[in-house]
């Protein structure tokens, strides 16, 4: 399997709304809300904009997103880590982080929110990619963690 990452531009907002939509389904069913499922083109437009992100691609086939945004020097907040669903559990995400981490050589901390009951990713986030949960804070009707990871 070989994992690439491009940047996305705004050509890629129809593509990233398909990913974001097949990767957030789930959610929205749980939650009865998701900020990543159900955006418009224009929305994911100025979303590529205001949060740098990476179009995925395994074998020659886009499969995921990740954004990251520095907050101030050498703290980054990753605003999504997304892979549809029939490319999960390959490894992908945990290169993806590996990958954020090389792009960004001066990081220090890296910090992300998720559902807390989602324990897949509590899972992912804590035993493959070192981070731990430091608070928790909500969001409508879920609560999230707020997932850091430190040099």
């Amino acid at each position: 399997m070989i994992i690439e990452y491009r940047s996305a531009t705004k050509e890629d907002a129809e593509l990233l709304v398909g990913i974001y939509d097949a990767a957030f389904y789930d959610d929205y069913l749980r939650y009865d809300t998701c900020p990543g499922y159900g955006n418009t083109k224009e929305y994911m437009e100025q979303s590529i904009t205001d949060f740098p992100k990476y179009v995925i691609i395994s074998d020659g086939e886009p499969v995921g997103c990740i954004s990251i945004k520095a907050i101030e020097a050498g703290i980054y907040e990753i605003g999504v880590l997304c892979i549809i669903p029939k490319f999960q559990g390959k490894g992908i995400g945990t290169q993806a982080i590996r990958f954020i981490k090389s792009l960004h050589e001066d990081w220090e901390k890296l910090t992300l929110v998720t559902p807390i009951d989602k324990l897949e990713n509590v899972r992912f986030y804590t035993e493959k990619c070192g981070f731990h949960i430091v608070s928790t804070e909500r969001a409508g009707n879920v609560e999230l963690a707020r997932f850091v990871v430190e040099r």
